[in-house]
């Protein structure tokens, strides 16, 4: 009957969705918490290389306050 393909659905779902769940996760929590930075315009890399600058880390998630610039 209809009823059989739910337990292999109920499995391609879950091995679909597991990965994406699982690698937003990962990224968040190398990242100290905070979302990923996309850059999808030449404006958004100018921000992300000036916030790495303003930083001193060459990491640009983790951002200062005007206490960091010289």
């Amino acid at each position: 009957m209809w009823y059989e393909i739910l337990p292999g659905f109920a499995i391609m779902t879950a091995c679909l969705i597991i990965p994406g769940v699982a690698t937003s996760q990962i990224h968040k929590l190398m990242n100290n918490g905070k979302e990923k930075r996309v850059a999808r315009v030449p404006w958004h890399w100018y921000m992300i290389a000036r916030d790495e600058r303003l930083s001193g880390t060459g990491e640009h998630y983790v951002t200062k306050g005007l206490e960091n610039i010289h």
